[in-house]
This record gives structure tokens, C-alpha cells and sequence, in this order.
């Protein structure tokens, strides 16, 4: 029937929340060789390739095929595959890895708490400054279809490579794009989200390919692994 490859985050705490869910389905991941190795097994199980492959790889790896089912956050689904909803299967959440695609503008931007208020301060800004306002992301496809849908494009992107929150303050951007998960750092950084700035509320996931080669033996398998996930008590249920 062919082998199933099963995707899981290499490394942190995705990692770690990853195992200690499959362990409480009944599935126990292990690494095969090394302990740096990037293979695994799952006890009982021997016809699952486990596969260690960082979390946004694993969103390429989903769309291209090259994996049947993988473990990572939404947003980095949907960044990554703009046909998602046709591409890739959402078998199961899984309760850890919690963060919010958000829209950030400074504090001090007392007028601007919508949208439709970063339109109306954009023209005005660009007759002082000679420029549109810039926000500062790592998620351009999200940021570009969310301003779209609601009708705002007086803007331009600039592509984070470091700490997103960082951004306005040192003059690089005027808002942001990010994700967040209490809201701390943005406040450490005098930053607010807009009152309809939440882009995606997003989570882990199991998702399958659909792209992927499937036989109706793999589909049973990977139905079998998403039931024992979904009979598992979350983290927060034990003691």
C-alpha cells in the first residue's frame, strides 16, 4: 500500500507540544537514528514515515505533495498556499500553538482604530511625507488579501526579516502586520491592534495534502491517526 509520511516541527516548543499530544492519542514518536537526526517511527505504526522538517517547510512540503499529512500553524498555511482550500485537507486541530495574525498601529495613533481609518489618513500622509504608509510583515500574501477585502490599498509592503514589532519604532514602518499571542510585546513596543485587525486566529493543525499519491489504504491510516487525535484529552484537561 505504499508508506505514509507524517511531518512533524523539528525543533521548539511545536515540537515538544507535538509529541506530548500524539503520546496522550496513544502515539508514541521517536527519532530513528541519531538524536539530531530528522527520521522518526510511531510505535505500532510501521507503515508512517515521520519526517522532522521545520514549520514552514512543512507548509511547501504540504502543497507540493512530497508529504501525506504534516503538523504546523494555519497562518503558515495560509500564507504559503493561496489555493489552500483546495490543496490541503484540514484533518484536526490540536489545541497548542495558539497566535493571532493581527493589524498593529502605534499607540499614539489615537484616530486610527479601523481600517477604514488607515484609508482615510493615507492620502493625507502621503501629501506630507511623499509616500504611502509602509507596514512592516513577514505575511504579505495574508496582509494583501485582508486589506483587499475590506476595500484598502493606499499602502506598501515592507518585507520584515527581524523582530516585526520592532519596526515603527525604529522608522522603517509605520504599522505592522504580525502575529501575537497576549499582546505583550506589542504593548512593549507601543503598539495596539485595530478594533477589526485580527486577520486569522490561528492554530495547529493536522493537515493532509490532498496533492499528495493516496491509495485508499493511506486514506484509512491517516483517518485512523486523526480519530485517536481527536479521542485524546488536551493538555489542559489532565490533573
Amino acid at each position: 500500500m505504499g508508506r505514509l509520511t507524517l511531518a512533524i516541527p523539528s525543533k521548539g516548543r511545536l515540537m515538544e507540544q507535538t509529541t506530548d499530544m500524539f503520546a496522550r492519542a496513544g502515539l508514541v514518536v521517536r527519532k530513528v537514528g541519531h538524536a539530531r537526526g530528522y527520521r522518526g517511527e510511531i510505535d505500532g505504526l510501521p507503515d508512517v514515515d515521520v519526517a522532522y522538517v521545520s514549520s514552514s517547510e512543512i507548509a511547501e512540503a504540504l502543497k507540493a505533495g512530497s508529504v501525506h499529512l504534516g503538523i504546523t500553524g494555519e497562518d503558515l498555511i495560509r500564507e504559503n498556499i493561496s489555493d489552500a482550500a483546495t490543496r490541503i485537507g484540514f484533518v484536526h486541530k490540536l489545541g497548542f500553538g495558539f497566535a493571532d495574525v493581527v493589524v498593529a498601529v502605534p499607540a499614539c495613533w489615537i484616530d486610527v482604530v479601523t481600517v477604514a481609518d488607515l484609508e482615510e489618513i493615507a492620502m493625507p500622509f502621503r501629501r506630507r511625507h511623499g509616500r504611502w504608509p509602509r507596514v512592516a510583515t513577514k505575511y504579505m500574501n495574508l496582509t494583501r488579501r485582508f486589506f483587499a477585502s475590506k476595500g484598502f490599498g493606499d499602502y506598501r509592503i515592507v518585507e520584515s526579516a527581524g523582530a516585526t514589532e520592532g519596526a515603527p519604532a525604529a522608522g522603517t514602518a509605520e504599522l505592522i502586520v504580525d502575529i501575537t499571542t497576549t499582546g505583550e510585546t506589542l504593548r512593549a513596543n507601543g503598539l495596539r491592534v485595530l478594533d477589526d485587525g485580527v486577520i486569522l486566529k490561528s492554530e495547529a493543525n493536522l493537515f493532509a495534502s490532498n496533492v499528495a499519491s493516496w491509495t485508499p489504504e493511506l486514506r484509512a491510516l491517516c483517518d485512523g491517526i486523526g480519530r485517536r487525535l481527536a479521542r485524546a484529552p488536551r493538555a489542559s484537561d489532565r490533573g
